[in-house]
């Protein structure tokens, strides 16, 4: 008997069952993330190959993932999310087993690529849980599923440290391969092909933004670039841009400007991701209710307060208040890429949902790519203390930004949105 969607405000048991398969496939591939470089450095490479190496490591599969789920998606669309699910899985299960049998540098990146071009699991999970669900939930499916992501990384990395801490790096990918062999086989046996058949297409979904010829159908693929969709995909690029900024510079940021252990350092970083677990699930709630332009306007004010936190953060020399700040950080940034992605969502059609959460994953890649450059390369050229000024003026940037998108579809920033709740 296939689950039906949510009539209310409930999330059926089907998106549960995304969520646990999602943290467990997340955390197993997050096992290995913080540890890559002490891997290749015992590999005894040059100093110069371990420099390029301890970079493309990490940016080698968010290219691979950014490359193609765009063409992912438009297959899923085709053939079905579920098979798409599968074969992410088993591209990351089998890219993970050849990972832990290889031990030549090269041999390494070019596995890391292919396991992001082969992966690619997040959009089509995506996809495949809006069909489940009524358009009105939809900013909470994807806070709930975002979620899972953050609780998956915290659970990966510790589980990875006390795996290293007893056991060789050997036994990390072999264990994350296993896992997401595992949850594979738990997509292919417990989800339906298609869950509740038509529910995504079957309720008028609520665009973002008002269109300009008043109709409120969806817009197809074909007037993505006329449509709110592109305004909607800058905002959510540069919001990342910004949160990834202090990706490189961050450790040493918090060693040289407080002079702490790396144990501050852990802490204000696992804070960040647990302001976001803690809040977007709330926020997906509030913005539901929010209609048209009155989300967007929501949203400058979550922008603003972002960049005041950062200057904040850029002038203090309290540890405890910048770690207070960390988690506020963290509770804004769950009214972000959640909530846009579901804004994208509804202002595209049901059949189409896989193309156009690819295209928001290749700008999630690509835009996380960007920050993690501009902030080691800024950082670099202009010093450590800019560091958090530097996000600041990311996050004006997406201000003026959404402002642009505002005033494009003919909504004054000042008007009654900006009253408050």
């Amino acid at each position: 008997m296939h689950p039906t969607p949510a009539a209310s405000g409930a999330l059926p048991r089907l998106v549960h069952a995304l969520f646990v398969i999602q943290l467990i496939s997340m955390g197993a591939m997050e096992m290995s993330w913080p540890f890559w470089p002490v891997h290749l450095q015992s590999l005894g490479a040059s100093p110069g190959v371990l420099a390029f190496a301890g970079i493309a490591v990490y940016v080698g599969p968010m290219l691979g993932v950014a490359l193609t789920s765009t063409f992912w998606g438009k297959v899923g669309d085709r053939f079905g999310h579920k098979p798409m699910m599968v074969r992410a899985l088993l591209g990351l299960a089998i890219t993970q087993l050849a990972l832990t049998f290889t031990q030549d540098v090269w041999t390494i990146l070019a596995l890391r690529f292919l396991q992001g071009a082969c992966a690619g699991y997040l959009a089509p999970a995506q996809a495949y849980g809006v069909s489940a669900v009524v358009p009105a939930v939809r900013g909470r499916l994807f806070a709930y599923l975002q979620v899972s992501t953050n609780v998956g990384s915290l659970a990966g990395a510790l589980a990875g440290g006390l795996i290293l801490d007893h056991a060789t790096f050997f036994w990390i990918n072999l264990i994350a391969a296993l896992l997401c062999a595992v949850c594979a086989a738990a997509v292919a046996v417990l989800l339906p092909p298609r869950p509740a058949a038509g529910s995504a297409q079957g309720v008028k979904a609520v665009p973002s933004l008002p269109p300009t010829s008043g109709n409120a159908a969806p817009l197809q693929p074909s007037s993505w670039f006329a449509s709110p969709v592109a305004g909607l995909l800058a905002v959510l690029g540069i919001l990342l841009v910004a949160r990834m900024l202090t990706q490189t510079p961050f450790a040493m940021y918090v060693r040289s400007v407080f002079a702490m252990d790396n144990w501050v350092v852990g802490l204000c970083y696992g804070l960040l991701s647990m302001g976001f677990i803690v809040s977007a699930t709330l926020w997906a709630r509030y913005f539901e209710r929010l209609q048209g332009p009155d989300a967007l306007v929501r949203m400058a004010w979550v922008a603003a307060a972002c960049a005041l936190l950062m200057v904040l953060a850029g002038a203090t020399h309290s540890v405890a208040f910048f770690i207070a700040l960390h988690f506020a950080w963290g509770v804004l940034l769950g009214a972000t890429t959640p909530v846009l992605m579901a804004q994208i969502s509804h202002a595209t059609s049901g059949q189409h949902q896989g193309r156009i959460l690819g295209v928001a994953q290749s700008t999630a890649q690509f835009s996380s790519m960007a920050g993690i450059a501009l902030g080691g390369g800024l950082t670099q050229l202009l010093g450590l203390h800019s560091t958090y000024f530097l996000v600041a003026g990311a996050y004006a940037c997406a201000l003026a930004v959404i402002v642009a998108v505002l005033r494009m579809r003919g909504t004054r920033p000042g008007a009654a949105g900006l009253a408050g709740p």
